[in-house]
């Protein structure tokens, strides 16, 4: 038996064809391990003209006249039409003539009509016979049936011909089998254009570059207590659009195929790969490109590009019509979606629209919503029920449920309750359960184990666990270790790691030399940019000793504005200084008003300062008064003084 070339297309039958008419062509290609066969046609080149039923006259009335070439596109024709008893005679006739198109067409009519046994027959004399199709048709018939080497055979001769049908399938059986020739074989697919395979192929290059920059630690919420060992977490868990794990700039290599990968099955209507190419150039910083792709998936029906172009214009400022797309992911099942939704109505305090939302987002299963219904009921005061939920999330694995679960109970004064919870959640990576613990082993005072946890969660960042480890390793003489630290807080923001770091530049410098007339006017140090930064930030010390310094290069205003800024907000330090600085301009009588302030709340210098102005001003018993807070104070030096002073306005006032 003699067998003609052939071409192939693809078979819908009229419940595919149904079904996937309503949806968007990359669930076609999603479903491809579900579609019956490859449909084989030898259909002469039909013009453009042409319409379908003048081509099915024209060879309905060759195929009359017993032309082979036509029996086999005319029974081609109507089978993928789905008339399957119209097409059988044509396609069993130009079969018995030696067509193998026919005959894998004719495999593919029969397995429809459920005699997959049959159809496995013809496909195999067409396969043998060179059709890619039919070998491809078989390849998954075998497979189906659990005869993966059988299955590897057909598919491989499928592929070898070039089936971009037949690549992808023997890919896909390779992968499953962890053989690393999938690859090659998911290449040679995309190549050929199929959109599943790049869109594979990507993820797997992909894979290999996440793998290769993923860095040891994935950090949580952040929660900072500076100055209290009371915990308190704080913001819904709302995640943004998962990103791979390639740095933001330029991608190169294995990445930069990858992008081109999904690129591809993108442009070809790939919801899922216009999605990660979206999340890719987000990552970028490349937004409006980003947002075309993600709008594009999401009209597809993708909810993760919903939800990812709602974080899209909630960040651009457009928060109505973020909720909009939110609402769309939501309702399609997506919990992160529903999350964002609770988590805006929260905002705008609509607690009963947030939590319901919250629900929906752990209905949906994402365990963030049972946190998120903790974090509300703790913030309505509702202590119980955030234990509830917290501990829901908690068992289910969340940790920075564990983290506010283990929070509430040492708030509650149960600390042996809440540190298995702390352990649970900074093993899981919480970089806060992580400085909780240091909290909690210091309250102890067990400051050994407090250092290890300490040290552990300023690794992964936690800017307050690097101050205490810094001032750790000020206290054991260790300053290189210390200056390294504190730089660390003080870059993450922390005002006292950057008054301690200060300090410790300011021990470094020499001392000033004596004044020169006319030589110019000192440069900041280092060490004043610190201070200054930690002033900024309402750190009283920092701004006393930013105004000494300011004073100090004869910037009175300069120094007048630190010294008031930190008097005013409760420094003695601050009003004692000011005072002086005041006293010398000859500003008396406001300077003894500081000096007042100053010596009320504790300073011992002041109310010596104070004593003296009385004693100038002949106010004798009132002179007297303040020597005794001075001495009262102290320290050493100031007593003494004050003492001697308050002995001879005895005298004074006795004589």
């Amino acid at each position: 038996m003699v067998f003609m070339g052939d071409r192939a297309t693809l078979l819908e039958t009229g419940r595919f064809v149904q079904r996937h008419a309503r949806k968007a062509a990359d669930e076609i290609i999603e479903a491809v391990g579900a579609v019956d066969a490859a449909v084989d046609t030898t259909a002469d080149a039909d013009t453009d003209a042409e319409t379908e039923t003048e081509t099915e006259a024209r060879h309905r009335r060759a195929a009359e006249h017993g032309d082979l070439a036509s029996m086999s596109a005319l029974g081609a024709l109507l089978l993928r039409r789905g008339d399957l008893d119209g097409a059988e005679p044509y396609l069993r006739g130009a079969t018995a003539e030696g067509d193998r198109a026919a005959a894998n067409n004719l495999g593919v009519l029969l397995h429809q009509r459920g005699y997959p046994d049959e159809a496995a027959g013809w496909w195999r004399v067409a396969a043998v016979a060179g059709s890619a199709p039919a070998a491809h048709a078989l390849g998954r018939h075998h497979r189906e049936r659990g005869d993966e080497p059988a299955a590897e055979y057909w598919l491989r001769q499928a592929a070898e011909q070039g089936h971009a049908l037949g690549a992808y399938a023997l890919a896909d059986l390779l992968e499953h089998r962890s053989d690393v020739g999938a690859e090659r074989w998911l290449r040679a697919a995309a190549e050929q254009g199929h959109r599943e395979a790049a869109y594979r192929l990507a993820l797997a290059l992909e894979r290999r570059v996440t793998e290769t920059t993923r860095g040891p630690h994935e950090t949580g919420t952040r929660l900072r207590v500076p100055g209290t060992r009371a915990v308190v977490p704080s913001g819904a868990a709302v995640t943004g659009t998962a990103v791979p794990g390639q740095p933001a700039g330029e991608r190169t290599g294995e990445a930069a195929e990858a992008e081109q990968w999904f690129r591809q099955a993108a442009a070809r209507g790939h919801r899922r790969a216009a999605l990660h190419l979206g999340a890719i150039l987000e990552h970028r910083g490349e937004l409006k490109e980003a947002g075309r792709w993600y709008l594009s998936s999401a009209k597809e029906g993708e909810a993760k590009a919903a939800c990812a172009l709602g974080f899209l214009l909630r960040d651009a400022g457009d928060e109505e019509s973020a909720a909009v797309w939110w609402l769309r992911a939501a309702q399609d099942g997506d919990g992160n979606a529903a999350n964002a939704l609770g988590a805006l109505h929260a905002a705008r305090g609509e607690q009963q629209t947030a939590e319901r939302w919250y629900r929906a987002a752990m209905d949906a299963g994402d365990v963030n919503g049972a946190y998120n219904l903790g974090l509300l009921c703790a913030a309505q005061d509702r202590i119980p029920q955030a234990e509830q939920w917290y501990r829901r999330a908690a068992y289910a694995g969340h940790r920075e449920a564990a983290n506010a679960l283990a929070v509430l109970l040492l708030q509650a004064g149960d600390a042996n309750g809440a540190e298995p919870w702390f352990s649970k959640a900074a093993e899981a990576g919480s970089v806060d359960a992580a400085f909780n613990l240091g909290i909690l082993h210091a309250g102890r005072d067990d400051d050994r184990t407090a250092l290890v946890w300490y040290e552990r969660a300023a690794a992964a960042g936690h800017t307050e666990a690097a101050l205490q480890v810094g001032i750790a390793a000020l206290r054991d003489g260790d300053e290189q270790t210390a200056e390294r630290h504190l730089r660390c807080a003080a870059g993450g923001g922390s005002a006292e790691a950057a008054f301690r770091l200060a300090s410790v530049l300011d021990a470094r410098r020499p001392e000033p030399g004596p004044a020169v007339l006319g030589a110019p006017r000192e440069e900041k140090s280092e060490c004043e940019e610190w201070y200054e930064r930690a002033a900024q930030q309402g750190h009283r010390r920092a701004q006393v000793r930013v105004g000494m310094l300011a004073a100090g290069r004869g910037d009175l205003a300069e120094a007048d504005r630190w010294y008031r800024e930190a008097a005013e907000a409760g420094s003695r330090n601050g009003a004692f200084n000011l005072g002086l600085l005041l006293a010398r301009e000859g500003s008396e009588r406001e300077a003894a008003l500081w000096w007042t302030r100053a010596a009320r709340a504790g300073h011992g210098r002041a109310a010596l300062r104070l004593a003296l102005l009385a004693a100038r001003r002949g106010e004798l018993t009132e002179g007297r008064r303040w020597c005794d807070r001075a001495v009262e104070l102290g320290p050493a030096e100031v007593a003494e003084r004050a003492a001697r002073l308050s002995e001879a306005l005895h005298q004074e006032l006795t004589a």
